[in-house]
């Protein structure tokens, strides 16, 4: 199996991902209240930003690698 094509396929759908989503939410427990055995936690929601240049970057590489990769054959 050739390795430029599968390489170039994972980037570029990589790139369409990042460009769709803009971003990674995940979910974290912290504690609020510790009082002995009495114990509170709470759920927060974060996001970790994707800057559209990731996804550029990856689609473009991705392209590039799909080009490079069917040239050299």
């Amino acid at each position: 199996m050739k390795t430029y094509p599968m390489v170039a396929i994972i980037l570029i759908a990589i790139g369409i991902v990042a460009f769709a989503y803009q971003g990674i939410t995940y979910t974290t427990r912290e504690k609020v209240v510790d009082f002995g055995p009495i114990q509170m936690t709470a759920e927060k929601t974060k996001t970790f930003p994707l800057p559209p240049i990731v996804g550029a970057l990856a689609l473009v590489g991705g392209i590039v690698l799909l080009v490079v990769g069917n040239k050299k054959g």
